[in-house]
């Protein structure tokens, strides 16, 4: 099909109409969710960024920072359904998924197998401390988070549109805890930290949290405009340059790669893989948008990398003994030129 050249102005306008209506839509967002939580700022916009992009994310943070309440705060604003999951080492993949029953027709008196489904099967996630659980439970999330779908014997189950699972991590109690398999870290799009409030915003949380007020949000975007925000997002267009930066940052991450720079081959066993470079564009486009500009650039693949790469990068004993974290290679790795193969 032959696209005219009238045609490219009048697609560009409608892009650009949709760009500058979507920075709006945030603003009204992030004014909704700030009814409920005080600060956290950088936190609520990557939690945007991950819906916006129809991703999942990594909550990580100690108790008590309004993890719980930002995600069904998000619900609310984005009038999408929610169920939050308590991840503990008896659950079984059936209490998130669903299982078949056996239930009797009053009428005919004959049994039917019918599908009760989990609760999985709503728009919005909260997996509460995920790590909690066995890696047989982990993995029940993996088809869900990929496929959008659930199976149960021999018949497979679409989820929701939209779809995205928050999972919370507490990084300081580690005991009766299990690691997430790296298939299934690799799967959350972002690793959002969560820290402390500073000393102000803490008293206003004391103050909100203490008296009989309840904020009430209001919806401002529904599942059907969700959607088309994230095809949005994918369409926003993007230089071979900048996705060229992009696959060789996560290339310069891996200790194996001739590009790779002496600390990461010295204190990186594995680097990201190609879903981090997917994901570093994903991003990117999504930052542009919302910043209303026309296309990605380096700044906005920069602004998500310690998001995508952080979960991703796992160090050796070297590390741990000079007491080095993987956000501090990344930090590296963004200060250096880049490296033209």
């Amino acid at each position: 099909m032959q696209i005219s050249s009238a045609e490219v102005p009048e697609r560009n306008a409608v892009q650009v109409e949709a760009i500058s209506r979507l920075a709006e839509q945030r603003k009204a967002l992030v004014d909704q969710i700030s009814k409920a939580i005080v600060g956290q700022r950088e936190v609520i916009d990557h939690v945007l960024l991950t819906i916006f992009c129809g991703g999942h994310a990594l909550l990580v943070g100690v108790p008590g920072l309004a993890k719980t309440l930002l995600i069904r705060s998000l619900a609310r604003a984005l009038s999408l359904s929610f169920s939050r999951i308590q991840f503990t080492p008896d659950l079984m993949p059936s209490d998130i998924t669903g299982t078949d029953i056996i239930q009797e027709d009053p009428a005919s008196g004959k049994r039917r197998v019918e599908f009760l489904p989990g609760p999985i099967f709503a728009s919005l996630i909260l997996a509460d401390e995920i790590n909690r659980t066995p890696p047989k439970t982990q993995a029940a999330m993996l088809q869900t988070m990929q496929e959008r779908e659930v199976t149960v014997g021999t018949k497979t189950y679409p989820l929701p549109e939209p779809f995205h699972v928050f999972a919370t991590q507490n990084p300081i109690e580690m005991e009766g805890t299990y690691v997430l398999p790296e298939a299934q870290a690799d799967r959350f799009m972002f690793s959002i930290q969560c820290g402390y409030p500073t000393n102000a915003e803490e008293e206003l949380v004391v103050r909100h949290t203490t008296g009989n007020t309840v904020p009430e949000l209001q919806p401002i975007l529904d599942a059907r405009q969700i959607v088309e925000i994230q095809r949005l997002v994918r369409a926003m267009p993007v230089s071979d340059e900048v996705v060229r930066y992009a696959v060789q940052l996560v290339a310069r991450s891996r200790p194996e790669d001739p590009l790779a720079p002496k600390y990461v081959k010295e204190y990186v066993r594995w680097g990201g893989s190609p879903r981090a470079s997917q994901y570093l564009v994903l991003g990117a486009k999504a930052r542009a948008a919302v910043l209303g500009k026309l296309c990605a650039d380096y700044d906005c693949v920069r602004s998500v990398a310690r998001q995508v790469l952080r979960h991703r990068l796992l160090l050796n004993f070297n590390a741990r003994a000079q007491k080095l974290s993987s956000a501090d290679v990344i930090d590296k790795l963004l200060v250096e030129p880049s490296v033209e193969r």
